[in-house]
């Protein structure tokens, strides 16, 4: 199929190899603006899917918008068959959804309506789904409202929110081809809007561990978090991530060190540190972070 190829980030690259692998004419890629980064913000980084379509060869375009008229002009000219979206990051209007002959199909991750929204993957790991998976959803103008046409689901166990989304992200680029081989024989299904749940976007201020929560609770923001933003708490007036962490043994005050292999009181059971990550420095295992770190037990954690 001639195809319009729509991400930005990792979780997306998949996909758009995928599809070049797989045969399809990608005739352009439309991705987000190279943003400031390297040191000190110098210089302007590209997405990753800008730089994966930059080794295929393939026309890339990154608009700030796609409101105006001149941009959906452009976008219509290239006559595609389909577009295929993964987490690209803009508003589709109306008049891009409509351009391409089939419309514009999304890789999204999670298992629609379950999870609607920014952050699929952290939402589902904190609130202790059993598992995940992916939607190949038709795009419409409500927010992930779109038809359903294709489900993979995958069990969350004790995965980080990482270590899913690199899952995801392979699930999601063979669902799609599997989804425009067999297109024109599937039969969408609408959502039921009744049984839909928001995955809000992270805000900064959740990542601080609330110790008064139960230890199951705690354990899973660690997951949810990791690798980033990264649940953190301060220690010695100082900032650590929290990258990894396991239930324990104990009870005391939320917060409390319970022992001196940093067990940590929450308000149902205790946690104990796997990974850990100081500001500025690399992450390391809980020994590693002990031989530097003095911690007493009976001190209370902010």
């Amino acid at each position: 199929m001639r195809t319009i190829f729509m991400g930005s980030p990792e979780f997306a690259v998949p996909t758009l190899q995928a599809l070049v692998d797989a045969a399809h004419e990608v005739v352009c890629v439309y991705t987000q603006p190279p943003r400031p980064g390297g040191r000190r913000g110098k210089g302007l980084t590209p997405t990753p899917v800008h730089r994966r379509a930059s080794d295929l060869g393939i026309e890339v375009r990154h608009p700030r918008s796609l409101k105006s008229a001149e941009e959906q002009r452009a976008f219509a000219a290239l006559g595609a068959d389909v577009a295929v979206v993964a987490a690209y990051g803009l508003i589709l209007p109306q008049a891009v959804l409509d351009a391409p002959k089939h419309g514009c199909l999304n890789v999204h991750a999670s298992i629609l309506p379950r999870w609607r929204g920014a952050a699929p993957i952290h939402r589902a790991v904190m609130a202790g789904d059993p598992v995940t998976g992916v939607t190949i959803m038709q795009m419409e103008a409500g927010l992930d409202t779109g038809p359903m046409i294709a489900f993979a689901r995958t069990p969350i166990e004790d995965k980080t929110t990482g270590e899913l989304t690199e899952e995801l992200a392979e699930i999601g680029a063979q669902l799609m081809v599997g989804t425009l081989i067999d297109f024109g024989v599937l039969h969408p299904m609408e959502q039921d809007d009744d049984e839909a749940t928001y995955a809000a976007k992270i805000d900064k201020a959740e990542a601080r561990i609330d110790w008064s929560k139960p230890a199951v609770e705690v354990e899973r923001l660690v997951r949810a978090l990791a690798p980033f933003p990264g649940a953190w708490f301060e220690l010695q007036g100082q900032r650590v991530k929290l990258l990894r962490a396991e239930l324990a043994e104990g009870s005391g005050k939320p917060g409390e060190i319970l022992d001196h292999g940093l067990a940590i009181a929450c308000g149902d059971g205790a946690i104990r540190p796997v990974e850990l990550q100081r500001a500025g420095k690399p992450k390391m295992d809980l020994d590693t972070f002990l031989r530097g770190n003095a911690v007493s037990k009976g001190s209370v954690l902010g």
